[in-house]
Formats: C-alpha cells, structure tokens, sequence
C-alpha cells in the first residue's frame, strides 16, 4: 500500500535522502558509507511521522503558528503545547509500531532528526529530544513517540519562528542507535567557535555519557589543538563534578564523581582531533561533532553538523573557465572581445564565475586560503596568511549584497586597481584584493599591512572612517606572519604622483583653495556630465545595454571621481594645518564646532530639502492628518496611484527629481531606490511632522550651526594672534567652503548605480516577458556573466527561453546542502550568490534559492570588521566586556546629551521621537533623515570622519561612534547619557 520505506539502516541512507531520514540521520549515513567511526543504527522515516500525523489535527495550530510572530513567546509556547498534546493522542498504525519494535535491539539511543535540523543555517542544537540508554521494544516505541512530539517542543518552535523556518515544511524522523557505553566522551568543534580560526580542534571531555556535556551540566576538560600539527595548545582541567551513567535496566542515572587529572590521554586528545579532521575534509566544512570512548578505548563518533556560527572565509574568485579554452580570455582590455567564449564556457557547464560562487565555500582540507586570484600558499603556511577588511561594514551595510551588486562592485574595483597600476587578470573578477564572504564585501589589506607605507597610512585613514577597524590592525602590527616586507616608500610614491599628475590633483586643490567656487563649479559640471553619459540609447538592444552597463562601471565611472576630490582633500587639508598652528591652545572638540553647518553638502542639503517639504505640508491640515495617520507603506502606494494630496504629491516628486536615486545601503544597487519605493522618505516626513519646537527645527539647528562655527573660527584665530592667527583664520575658513563637497564623490558613484541599476532593470523586463525571470527585480538575483549567458544566442537558438541553460540533474535541494559532502578540491556554497554548478534549473530556480540564501544571510546578526585567512577574527580575540556601565567609542561630535534611547536596526518605517537619542549599528546616507530629530546619536560603525559622524557635527548633535555592541548593551526606552567630546556613553 505505501512504498516509502518506514525503516532504513545507515547503510543505505545517503546525503539526498534529507527530506525523508532528516538532518542527523542523513548525516550519520553519509559518515558510515565513509567509512568513519560510527555506531550501528537506523532511522524510522518522516514517512512513519507523516502517516500518524496526518490525522492528528495539526492543521488548526499550522495555521495558528503561520500569523504568530517570533517575538509572541506566550502564544508560541501555548501553541507548542497544543501541537505536542495532538501527537501524543495520535494513534500509531500497526505496520508502523511493528517495524519500530522490531527495530529494538540491546540498549539503543533514541534520537529526533528532524528535516531542518542539523543544517549549516540553523543547528537546532538540542532542540528536540534525546533519549539514551532505551531497552525494550515498548520503552523504544514509547522514546520515538517522544521524539515525534519533540519537534513542537516550546524552544524548538521558538527556534523555527527567529530563523523563519516554516513549521509546515519540517517532519521528523528519528535514528535509533546502538548505545555506547561510554567512559568518557564529549563534543569537539573542527574548528574554534569563539576566535573562527580554522583547523583549530576545540574539546571538551568529562567521564560518563556525553549528555554531561552537551547540556552543560558538568565543567569539563578542555583543550585546544592544532590539527595540522597534533600540538595541543591550550588545556584547562575542569571539576567533572558529575557523570551521567546508564542503568542496567534501561535510562541513566547522574551520579558525582571526584576525578582528578585529566580524563583522556595526549593520545587520545590527539586521536580526536585527527579524526575531527577526518571528517571536515569529508564535509569540506568544520564540524561540531559529538564522540565517546569506550571500556575497550574504541572511539565513535556519535554525530556530526555543521558549525554554525562561523562566518565564512573571504575568497577572491579565481578566473572562470581556467583550465579550459578561455583560460586566458580575461587578458583582453576590450569588454566585448571576450564575450562569446565565456558565455559559451558557461552555456557549456564550465563555472559560474564572480558572484556564482559568491559567498563562502570552506577549504576542502587544507583549512587556509588561496591568495587573491585564487591560489598561492593558504593562510597556515608561512607568507601565505591574509588579513581582510570588511568593506561592507566599513559602509555601515549589514545586509548582504546582492549578487548583481557585487558583480557592479568587482568591475569598479578593477577600474580602481588600473588607476592604481595594479594588474588585474579579468575585469568581471575585479581586483587581485576584492573578496567577499556571505554576501559581504571585503578587501584584502594584506599588501598595505607589509608595507611601510601601507601600515602607517591605512590606519590613520581608518581612524576617522572605521575606527574599531583601526585598532584591530593595529593590534596585528606584532604577528610575525604580517611583518614589514616592503619597506621602500618608492612604488607608492611613484603611483601616488603619477595620479596626482594624471588628475590635476595638486593644481584643482591649490585653485580650489584660491578660488572655492571654481570647485563648486567643477563639481556641478560632473553632474551634468554624468546625466549625459549614463543613460543608453533608447533602442538600444538588451546586450548592448548590458555592455552599456560594464561599460559604464568598468572603465567610466571611477575616473570621474579624482576630478571631484581635490576640492575635499584641499579643504581638510586646511582643517590638518590649522590643528597643527593651534596645538594646545584648541581644546577637545572645538575644531569640530568648525565644521557645523557645512555648506555645499549634498546630504545635508537633501536632509534640509526634505524638511522643508514637511513645513509646506504642515499649511495642509488634512495632508498632515493622513501622513500622521496612515502606515508609510500604504502612503507609498498611494503616491504610485497618483491619490495623495497635491502639496505632498508634488513635493514628493520634487523632491524624488533631485534624491531619488538615494536609498539606504544605496552602494548595492540591487537595493530599490527611493525613487521606486519612497516608503523610507515618507515616514521620514511623518517623522518631521511631529516636531512642534520651532527652537528644534533642523534649518534652525543647521543656521545656529553654522553661525558657531563662524565664531569659533575668530575666537581660535584670536587666541594666537598675529600672523599665526591670519594663517588659521584663513585655513578654517578654506575648510568650510571646501569640505562639504566630501559627500559629493558617494552621491556621483550613487547616482551612476542608479542609472546602471535601471538599465539592468530594462533587461530584466524583457527576460520576464520572456518568461525566464518571475519579476524584472529578479535579475539583481543573477550576476553580469549568467544576464549574457541568458541573452546571448547560440546555434539553433534564438530567444532567450531557449538560451536558458537546462535543468541539472541531480541537484541536491537547497535544504540538503550540507548533507552532502564537498568533491574532492571542491566544497559546498552557502552564501548568497552561490550555486553549483551555474544553472541548477532554470534562472527562475537560480534566483528563488539566492532569495532564500540572502534572507538567511539578512538575520546575521554579527559581521567581523577583519577576518584572517584562517578564519581567525582578531576582534574575538580581543574585546574586553564594557565595565561600570560605559561603554566607550570614538568622539564624533562634541556635546553631552542625556535622554531616552531609541535602538533602530532599519531606518525603513522607523519612528523617532523628537529628541530621542537614535543607536544604531551603522549608517549611510540614507539613515540621515532621523538625524534631525534626533538629541544624540550612538554607532557602532563609524570613525570620527564616517557619513554619520559628519552629519552629526554639522547638525549640532552629540555623537559618539564605533561603540561595540551597542544595539545589545542599550534597549529601546532606556535613559542614557553621551559624551561626544570624550567618546562615552553611560547606561547606568
């Protein structure tokens, strides 16, 4: 009657029977058919939980959990409750209960397995229900009922509704296993899970069972190996005050022990950590694996699922198609030559090159990292570790990028690399230095860091950009493995003057400082230059919009930018001199009162211009009524219907003409801009309308801004008089007018993504006409390379649907992927981006299973600022916890505010109340709107000279930033105080 089987041995489980044996058993089959250490057992199938729920009325609670939020505990548990009661009742078939009892033999373990369990994005570490040492038919049929209704235990729902798992997609299975009588046992993590160093084996071992362990009740052994060397390198004995036991007739039994030493030999620890190994290399990941030892000093392994925690090493993509006939392709300068080979490499199965394998894939068994280009010695050998600066966070972006976003990122990082001389194999690779990991953007800082002048220079620079990022540098200047190789100053001099030639740069800054508004002017003639060269011709076809598109990001864009930045450089400049004939006579926080109320900021001018549209809808009763009352989202729709009243409609679109191609973390230009969706700006305005103090009013605060500066600028030049004092007066006052056009270099590279990003949207509507792509926002989902492929013909196919690649057979689900071990040299993708090979099915397939790999990626809570290459992240290893309620950051703005917090992670639809102190983890531009109804300001990103610290100053409002787990430490409501002159903020 049924064909599913209900009972499988581990022997025939494999890593694509995820779906019916779940994530522990498909895991404990693939490590027996590889030979490895693993006690004897079975599974009873999802097939066997499916036929008796099916009739056990879950429907009622599915739909329940369906509307119920993560953050609901109350009702999740009540609902959890319903779910375990309903399975309990539900009556088991007799074929069912048969095959179960038939399955018992000697003392087993009874274990849950559920479906999403044991998966690289959600462990569900000890969720559901172990029962150890089961003996008896009826004792087992009894622990596998259990175990069932352990997947709607409170903390497993609870676990499913944070990591947006759906409660309908999971079934359970559950693995009967012979039980090991353990003497000692314990887990291991393959690599270390609180410093992410790679090929560094963690332990914990205490005598007994190892549910001692996993559940924490016992403080065990540890010790810390180095794999590749067998050295043990840390070992701290723990009390193992308690040992769990089994029972001769069946359960456990917790009984105290007093045992000194340690429980397990050099030997032994060693074993561990060469079997742990073992079985990373199997996977092509680290492991957290459980294991025991037995009387006769036998070890098993008893489990084994991914780390979870780890974030991925960066890699730089290697070259698509090397080995194959367009190895050599990439050299070509001219974008279009190369073209038909690589689309018809990928066409043919060849690799998906950037973006494709975007994310993060672990070393299959070395455990280091190729060097940029994709070989080279990996991290652990001498000369071949890396050290990588998170671009990403630098940006205050949180959230993943999308692929198409980081094939945009990786053309302009090779434009960059060309202006700095560096040799770059394939443009569509981008720099030898560009890496990313997890969808995040990194930079491999290697190079500077050996260099005498990189060391000196890049952290000075970070210290007003990043400044957390700073001192982490800082604090690797004493590893051996980053010591100073480059010690002649020559090659940077030659490229730094060979620039500055190239660009004017020295002449436009000394006219910039004689004549500002030659500057201003310059910089208002790029803008109109830009509208001219942006836009492809209306009939253009989608391949040549695509060219269009490389065109523009590879070769145009980045050189416009060096005609911008004299300007800036020459107005800091003046700032660096002025400090330096003041000295001690300028007191902490003075010369950022200098810098209030900056004219010529393109931020701060749009800021301003957005205000001032909330003042004309203040005259329009009823416009204010419905801004004031209705969700920003709806408001949004309404706009795009043409419905809302004339002042806010007009203004809106006024106000779109000029900022419209902002957005928060507006460098991805996967992101909707505002001109799309202006539901940010909308509530932004609402935001405006409820301050009511004329004194708070923002072109208020802005004009007392600007005035003291004017004044500090006369009383610091008074204070040294003379000559001296002239010099001063004159460099504070070249500041002014020349700093504020630092902004405009992000706002041009903004403006050109937002061009780029509707030109690719043209494409993908004509790829979803053609039915290949669901929505044209789809295509920010694919990357340059895999767009050509669908768009370019080959023999015997004309259209697009016909040029789709065909489906792959054999692709393991998404789900499942962790199941399934890496191929040899190869390894597994997780990270948005990614797929293997490039084409699973169809583009449509491609893009749903980035979709879901990015909103995975979106609940990352936490994001290295620098990462090594052997996984290590310097700042894990270093931060020390927050002491006598301060945290302390960086000084931003000088000012004390004390008021009441309010912790944003999004600024979309976010709600700030006037004079509310806004933290934050990081912002850009598109987060700036709160500032001005913000008291004070709290970042975790940021230096002194970041977007946000910017506009804080010249806003007038207290801000400190790079505070370290800011958002965790405070909480929405709580009254705190801030120092932006000493950089603290005190919670108690």
């Amino acid at each position: 009657m049924y064909d599913t089987p209900l009972i499988l041995k581990f022997d025939d489980i494999d890593a694509g029977m995820l779906p019916l044996v779940g994530g522990k058993a498909a895991n404990l089959g693939v490590l027996t058919t590889a030979g490895l250490p693993v006690p004897p057992g079975l599974c009873v199938t999802t097939e066997a939980y499916r036929r008796v729920t099916e009739q056990a009325g879950l429907e009622e609670v599915l739909d329940a959990l369906a509307v119920t939020a993560a953050g609901e505990t109350r009702a999740l548990n009540e609902l959890a409750g319903r779910a375990r009661e309903l399975v309990l009742a539900a009556p088991v078939p007799a074929d069912i209960a048969d095959a179960v009892r038939r399955s018992a033999h000697g003392p087993v373990a009874v274990r849950s397995s559920a479906t999403a369990e044991d998966l690289p994005h959600a462990s569900f570490a000890g969720q559901q229900d172990t029962y150890l040492n089961v003996i008896g038919a009826a004792a087992v049929l009894d622990a596998v009922r259990r175990c069932w209704a352990s997947l709607w235990s409170d903390r497993a729902v609870a676990y499913r509704a944070a990591n947006g798992i759906d409660h309908r997609a999971v079934l359970a299975a559950v693995v009967i296993q012979e039980m090991v009588q353990s003497e000692v046992a314990g887990v291991m993590f393959t690599a270390n899970p609180v410093t992410g160093r790679r090929r560094e084996a963690v332990i914990d071992a205490s005598p007994g069972l190892g549910e001692a362990v996993v559940s924490g009740a016992v403080n065990p052994d540890h010790f810390v190996v180095d794999t590749a060397t067998g050295r043990i390198t840390e070992r701290r004995l723990g009390d193992k005050r308690l040992a769990v036991r089994s029972l001769p007739g069946g359960g456990v039994e917790h009984v105290e022990t007093g045992m000194e030493g340690a429980c397990v030999t050099d030997a032994q620890i060693r074993a561990l950590a060469e079997l742990g190994g073992r079985v990373e290399d199997h996977y092509g990941s680290p492991q957290d694996t459980e294991w025991a030892v037995d009387a006769g000093g036998a070890l098993w392994l008893t489990q084994s699922r991914p780390i979870t925690t780890l974030f991925p090493v960066p890699r730089h993509a290697r070259p698509a198609g090397a080995g194959s006939a367009v190895a050599g392709a990439g050299r070509r300068t001219d974008p279009t030559a190369r073209r038909t080979d690589r689309a018809a490499h990928l066409r043919s199965g060849g690799h998906a090159g950037p973006g494709a394998s975007g994310g993060h894939a672990e070393p299959g068994g070395s455990g280091g990292h190729a060097g940029p280009g994709g070989s080279g010695p990996v991290g652990g050998e001498p000369g071949g570790a890396r050290i990588y600066f998170s671009f990403s966070v630098a940006q205050g972006i949180y959230a993943p990028i999308t692929p198409m976003g980081m094939s945009a990122f990786r053309l302009l990082s090779s434009s960059a690399a060309a202006l700095l001389g560096v040799p770059v194999t394939d443009r569509l690779d981008g720099a030898p230095q560009f890496a990313e990991a997890a969808g995040r953007m990194f930079i491999d800082v290697t190079g500077m860091m050996r260099s005498r002048v990189g060391r000196v220079g890049l952290p000075r620079v970070l210290d007003v950009m990043e400044a957390r990022s700073a001192t982490v540098l800082r604090g690797l200047f004493d590893d051996p493995r980053f010591s100073v190789t480059q010690r002649s100053v020559r090659p940077a001099l030659r490229r730094l003057v060979k620039n500055a030639i190239r660009f004017r740069i020295p002449a436009r800054a000394a006219q910039a400082l004689l004549k500002p508004e030659k500057a201003h002017r310059r910089a208002e003639r790029l803008g109109v230059r830009l509208r001219a060269q942006l836009a492809a011709p209306a009939d253009a076809t989608a391949l040549e919009r695509l060219d269009h598109v490389e065109r523009i990001l590879g070769t145009r864009a980045v050189p416009l930018l060096p005609t911008v930045v004299p300007g800036p450089l020459a107005g800091f400049a003046m700032l660096g001199l002025a400090y330096r004939l003041l000295g001690d006579r300028a007191r902490p926080g003075e010369l950022q009162t200098v810098l209030r109320g900056l004219p010529h900021n393109v931020t701060t001018e749009m800021d301003l211009a957005l205000w001032h549209l909330a003042t004309r809808i203040r005259a329009d009763r009823e416009a204010v009524s419905l801004l004031l009352g209705t969700p920003a989202a709806e408001l949004a729709d309404r706009f795009g219907d043409g419905t809302l009243p004339g002042v806010v409609d007009r203004g809106l679109k006024e106000f779109l003409a000029v900022y419209g191609v902002r957005a928060v973390a507006e460098i991805d230009l996967g992101v909707p801009r505002w001109s799309e969706d202006p539901t940010h700006v909308i509530g932004v305005l609402a935001n405006y309308l409820r301050l009511e103090d004329p004194a708070l009013s923002p072109d208020a605060l802005f004009a007392r801004g600007a005035a003291e500066a004017v004044l500090m600028i006369k009383s610091l030049s008074a204070r040294v008089g003379g000559v001296r004092g002239l010099i001063v007066r004159f460099a504070l006052s070249r500041a002014r007018a020349l700093a504020g056009i630092r902004e405009l270099p992000k706002f041009s590279m903004v403006t050109i993504l937002a061009a780029m990003r509707a030109e690719l949207v043209t494409i993908g509507t004509g790829l979803t006409t053609h039915g290949l792509l669901d929505s044209p926002q789809d295509i920010f989902f694919l990357t340059m390379e895999e767009v050509r492929t669908a768009l370019t013909p080959t023999p015997g196919k004309t259209t697009p649907e016909q040029n789709a690649p065909a489906p792959s057979e054999g692709r393991t689900p998404a789900a499942s992927r962790q199941s399934t071990p890496a191929p040899s040299g190869g390894s597994t993708p997780t990270a948005p981006g990614d797929a293997a090979p490039p084409y699973p099915a169809t583009l449509r397939v491609l893009v749903s299973e980035r979709r879901e790999d990015a909103a995975r990626e979106r609940r990352r809570r936490h994001l290295p600022r620098v990462l090594l290459s052997d996984g290590t992240e310097p700042e894990a290893v270093a931060t020390a916890a927050p002491v006598d309620g301060a945290l302390t950051g960086t000084p931003a703005s000088a000012g004390s505010v004390t008021g009441i917090a309010r912790v944003v992670l999004d600024p979309v639809g976010a709600h700030l109340e006037p004079g509310e102190i806004l933290v934050c983890p990081s912002t850009d531009p598109g987060w700036t709107p709160l500032f001005l109804t913000a008291g004070g300001l709290v970042m975790e990103m940021g230096g002194a000279n970041s977007h946000g610290a910017v506009v804080a100053r010249e806003y007038g409002i207290p801000a400190v930033v790079g505070v370290a787990s800011a958002t965790e430490h405070i909480v929405t409501g709580q009254r705190i105080t801030l120092d932006g002159t000493s950089g603290m903020v005190i919670t108690a």
